[in-house]
């Protein structure tokens, strides 16, 4: 059962349904309900899919029937308190041994459930998929101190055999692993980028070198932002001030800079609103047009095309300046965030390449990078190392991955687990 028919809910309610299960999936009202229907068949691959997901598929108004379930999803908005009482009314409906699930992209689990019965709280567990869910393989699970081993079993195994999800075990901190990493890396590439786009450089310039060069998608930088929109990161800010540790490196970038934030004020938030940092206009002879927005002198012009091939983020050039700055420091703070985010690096790794699409995890960059270079580099800075590279410098290893083994924060070598 999936409570709640938006553009997750729907997604999460599409793939159980392809996957071959009865799913009843919950609206407020008639018209919501038949919209999150219409969301849920959109999602299907083919028509012969489509109609394969609508036998499955039931649709309500209410949760009268959600006892006949294995498995309930809460999706609904990103609320803290619409989501406990939503909750708290599935505990009195719900059957012994069903599992609950909470999609959130980063509200503690901790938080969601304080207070209620204990009965859910050993039941329950975060399950982050990533948008769209047909398509990114990503899924979070998240547990907290009440959480049964039983139903993080569970909840991994449907993920992984049935859905095809790549499953990564996150702890309950705030953004999980992938959000928590990523958007560092997207919201301090905001701060960090002003300065360069000062000295000359444009948007299109950053997007070139923080891409396919190091690994990272096409998009860039802005150009992801601007697919997942403006007003979706500035929640993201606000959640991770509210919620980020006491000295921890993100609270530094958690608002916008005043050249973004002016963006945000009037609606200029991306994709969906027909143009954030980029924008494409139709000329009247059909060809398209692609602009770029001048953060500094709030105006478009035509966009460059911008080739780099390869940024080496330890060279001492222009180009290795500028993606350590807006990289390298990322994989310094996913450095420092193991144990605290994640039991070990794998975990962490798989979270950035499926929900990211980075061609390596944070540890992986750093082995490709030669550890012993950034250790070096650090030191010649006078800084501190990040835990993990501590951890290596102690261990005297040379990478994090040895063959089908990684290095664990006790300074040992341990299999890999199977994917």
């Amino acid at each position: 059962a999936v409570i709640g028919g938006g553009t997750m809910g729907s997604g999460i309610a599409a793939a159980s349904a392809a996957a071959g299960f009865p799913v009843l999936l919950v609206e407020r009202g008639e018209q919501a309900a038949a919209k999150a229907l219409e969301r849920t068949l959109a999602a299907a691959h083919d028509e012969a899919e489509r109609q394969s997901i609508a036998a499955k598929l039931t649709t309500a108004t209410n949760l009268d029937g959600i006892g006949d379930y294995d498995w309930i999803c809460e999706a609904i908005i990103e609320d803290l308190e619409a989501k406990r009482d939503l909750l708290a009314r599935i505990e009195s409906l719900r059957k012994d041994g069903s599992v609950i699930s909470t999609n959130t992209s980063g509200i503690p689990l901790s938080t969601i459930t304080a207070g209620l019965p204990a009965r859910l709280r050993q039941d329950i567990a975060v399950t982050h998929f990533f948008n769209p869910v047909r398509v990114m393989r990503l899924l979070e699970i998240v547990p907290d101190a009440d959480t049964s081993p039983d139903t993080v079993v569970a909840l991994a195994d449907f993920g992984r055999l049935t859905l095809g999800k790549g499953v990564v075990h996150a702890k309950d901190t705030v953004n999980f692993i992938a959000n928590r990493i990523g958007c560092f890396w997207m919201l301090a590439g905001l701060h960090k980028a002003i300065p360069h786009l000062e000295q000359g450089l444009g948007i299109e310039d950053i997007d070139a070198i923080l891409s396919a060069p190091v690994g990272l998608p096409n998009t860039g930088l802005f150009g992801l932002i601007d697919l997942i929109g403006l007003d979706v990161m500035h929640y993201v800010g606000a959640n991770l001030a509210r919620n980020l540790p006491s000295g921890d490196a993100g609270l530094a970038f958690t608002s916008f800079p005043a050249e973004v934030q002016a963006l945000l004020e009037r609606r200029q938030l991306g994709r969906k609103t027909g143009g954030g940092f980029y924008r494409v206009l139709k000329n009247e002879d059909g060809s398209k047009l692609k602009e770029a927005f001048d953060l500094l002198g709030g105006q478009w012009r035509p966009a460059r095309n911008v080739a780099v091939d390869r940024v080496d983020l330890l060279a001492d050039d222009a180009n290795g300046r500028l993606g350590w700055e807006l990289l390298g420091e990322t994989l310094l703070y996913a450095a420092d965030l193991v144990p605290q985010i994640a039991d070990d690096i794998v975990n962490v790794d798989r979270a950035l390449r499926w929900g990211f699409a980075w061609q390596r995890g944070p540890f992986q960059f750093l082995d490709h990078l030669g550890p012993q270079r950034v250790i070096a580099k650090l030191r010649k800075s006078g800084r501190p190392l990040p835990n993990l590279l501590a951890v290596l410098e102690k261990a005297g290893v040379e990478t994090f991955y040895r063959g089908d083994t990684y290095l664990g924060v006790d300074g040992r070598y341990h299999p890999i687990p199977a994917e």
